[in-house]
């Protein structure tokens, strides 16, 4: 039986269109734009609001013309989206299959493409992927290779169509990424609906049909493997998930996981085997050749070298390879190798000064990569001044949700490449007519974090990011491939790339200048903006205890903008006159606080207000943390159900925000707070607690306790 949802899918993918197309910006090209189909109504609604912090927004636009006006329009007039298409689609051809000999050959193809545009010092590094080395605290995975993978029904008989439930060499997805072998020959089994209990049930020599399964479990019942259902978009009926999270205790596979067969079905398939399991008993086979092995994890390095010779300073730009998606994220890598041919080019015309810092573009694993990377440069690492991390779609602009938002540091690492990139998406947007939209770290429908978070103290590269969506839900599915990339999209990703790495590697004193004062009125935009939101707050106040936790807590909050953005000045330049009337105005914001509390009590007939500062308990205010290594914390040596209770730090949380404002000198009650201020409250979770269990655990020690 086939389900009929397609016109659903079609007045979805309709109103997605209608949402964003009545979106515009001030000036530029009408013609420079992805142009919607024409039977698309033009109504306009609000631009969805995706960056969900009160201070997150679209900037209005400079007025006139800037340091990079000139630099912009060059490389929007030079940028080869054309080009940048074809390498994402040859990116794409090997990175669809997702295991580690294609990746081999990914690695080879982009080191080649290097070579053409011309890129010195090209290299393919090779990190472990042997399933024990530590880079940071991240295990790197198993190397793992798929030759072929088919699943069937056997019995009862069916349509010939619906015969085939996968096979890896016409849709890779259809296998998940570390899955194990079959028996040589294949295996035979009945298929049954995932129980409530796997743990304890009798499923020797069966497949279990469902979603979210632990492999432990399934290996003590006995089962044949798994049968995932596909959940991301479920009106993508002959659409599957990628499946690419099966370790044991983290992300990836290593060495001492179970070894568990895994296939991913469409919303499709999975209604006709339910269907068919309400009938009468269904029988699969299956057949997968794969293997785990001790192999290598290939990065790929190529540069534009900077004036200022061997020893440089650098600029990093990275994006992630080795994954099953044409938009995420083998359109990253290609509108970073855009880029930096095009600024290459540029260079070798007489267009372009050649930059006294160098250009490096990074392309390597996602998150595993870039730690190997780190670890085998840490010379390097030290002199790289900037970076920006792009693992995003490049979709059509057309479609709702696809607009970029650029991300900033996390609060811990801010920089003056915060108000830099702000600026330089505020100037380009407008000139191709596009909308934009920046936040704070993570903060957004695209929620997690990874690799832009480099300016952490241990690492200390501070990084930007973009993030943006396919306009429809479909990150890591079957349905991201060549059709859903927009060239334009590549386009806007290359220019913003290469405009940034190379304004900051060519910088000198008075480009640095003005990038401090940048900075400089991001800070009086984040201390006003917070104290707006401030005295709302007090002005909604309903008795004293609130008033004086406000009183407290609020002008708390001024401090903290205060010093993360005079930080973040002084990285580009000590501007000393500028800061002191930086800090004048934060104190003025502060009487303005104080003058609200005072008014509100009066209203409230509560006499004087004292500030009640927060208690994080004595024991905090002992403890000093100093991590051990560099990057987030996966817990991947540690089974869950020995973490007692406490989460994982890999991606963003806000367990890794505190751990990345553990400097070795706050202490906890210190640290608290500051995460706190960055993310909100954090009620009830025992902060002392899991600091000590990360102690038992090596992951980091006390100073003073």
């Amino acid at each position: 039986m086939k389900i009929q949802a397609e016109k659903g899918l079609a007045l979805f993918l309709l109103i997605s269109v209608s949402l964003v197309w009545g979106q515009s910006t001030t000036g530029g090209q009408a013609d420079d734009f992805s142009a919607p189909p024409s039977s698309v109504p033009t109504s306009s609604p609000a631009a969805l609001a995706t960056a969900a912090h009160p201070i997150s927004g679209r900037d209005p636009g400079p007025s006139g013309p800037s340091p990079v006006t000139d630099l912009l329009k060059l490389l929007l007039a030079n940028v080869n989206s054309t080009e940048a298409f074809t390498n994402m689609e040859a990116i794409w051809a090997t990175d669809r299959y997702f295991d580690f000999a294609r990746f081999q050959q990914t690695a080879k193809n982009v080191a080649e493409m290097m070579r053409k545009a011309g890129l010195d010092d090209v290299q393919i590094g090779q990190g472990p992927a042997d399933g024990v080395t530590q880079n940071g605290f991240w295990t790197q995975p198993m190397a793992w290779d798929a030759h072929s993978a088919t699943l069937e029904i056997v019995s009862p008989q069916v349509p010939e169509d619906m015969r085939v439930l996968a096979d890896y060499q016409k849709i890779p997805t259809s296998l998940c990424q570390w899955s194990g072998p079959t028996p040589p020959g294949g295996v035979e089994g009945e298929l049954v609906l995932q129980p409530k209990d796997i743990r304890n049930a009798n499923l020797k020599g069966k497949w279990v049909l469902g979603h979210r399964m632990s492999k432990t479990d399934l290996k003590q019942a006995g089962a044949l493997g798994m049968v995932r259902e596909s959940s991301v978009n479920r009106m993508l009926l002959d659409e599957r998930d990628w499946e690419n999270d099966f370790g044991d205790n983290g992300w990836a596979f290593n060495k001492s996981d179970t070894p568990t067969v895994c296939f991913s079905i469409t919303p499709r398939q999975e209604q006709y085997l339910n269907e068919l399991l309400q009938k009468r008993p269904v029988k699969l086979r299956a057949n997968v050749d794969t293997r785990y092995y001790s192999g290598t994890y290939p990065y790929v390095t190529g540069t534009i070298l900077g004036s200022d010779g061997a020893g440089a300073e650098e600029v990093l730009s990275l994006g992630h390879l080795y994954e099953e998606g044409a938009n995420d994220n083998s359109s990253g890598v290609a509108s970073i190798l855009e880029a930096i041919t095009t600024l290459n080019r540029l260079i070798k015309e007489g267009k372009l000064p050649k930059p006294k810092r160098t250009i490096r573009m990074l392309a390597m694993g996602e998150r595993y990569g870039t730690l190997a990377y780190l670890d085998s440069h840490k010379d390097r690492t030290k002199r790289t001044i900037a970076a920006m991390c792009i693992d995003t779609p490049a979709g059509w602009q057309y479609m709702a949700g696809t607009q970029f938002i650029w991300s900033m540091n996390p609060q811990s690492a801010s920089s003056f490449v915060d108000a830099f990139t702000v600026r330089l998406a505020a100037e380009y947007f407008p000139m191709v007519r596009r909308p934009h939209l920046w936040s704070e770290y993570n903060r957004g429908a695209y929620y997690g974090g990874t690799d832009d978070d480099l300016g952490e103290s241990m690492i200390g590269i501070p990084t930007t990011s973009v993030n943006s969506g396919h306009g429809i839900p479909a990150h890591h599915t079957s349905f991201d491939t060549p059709a859903q990339v927009d060239p334009k999209s590549l386009r806007d990703l290359a220019v913003m790339n290469a405009a940034y790495a190379y304004f900051l590697a060519s910088a000198g004193p008075d480009q640095m200048h003005w990038m401090a004062e940048l900075a400089v009125e991001r800070g009086y935009d984040q201390i006003n903006s917070w104290t707006a939101n401030s005295l709302d707050l007090v002005a909604a106040a309903k008795d004293a205890d609130s008033l004086g936790h406000l009183l407290y807590w609020e002008k708390a909050r001024v401090d903290y903008n205060l010093a993360r953005e005079t930080k973040a000045v002084k990285q580009a330049a000590d501007l000393q006159q500028e800061l002191a009337a930086l800090a004048s105005f934060a104190a003025a914001q502060k009487v303005r606080i104080e003058g609200a509390v005072k008014h509100r009590a009066k209203q409230l007939h509560s006499g004087t207000i004292k500030p009640i500062a927060p208690n994080f308990g004595p024991e905090a205010e002992k403890i000093v943390v100093r991590r051990k290594r560099m990057g987030a914390l996966p817990l991947d040596e540690i089974p869950p159900d020995q973490r007692e209770g406490f989460p994982d730090s890999g991606f963003w949380s806000p367990t890794m925000a505190a751990l990345y404002w553990c400097d070795g000198k706050r202490n906890l009650a210190e640290v608290i707070q500051n995460t706190e201020m960055e993310l909100g409250p954090q009620r009830d979770f025992d902060w002392v607690g899991y600091f000590k269990f990360l102690q038992r655990h090596g992951y980091v020690d006390f100073v003073r306790q």
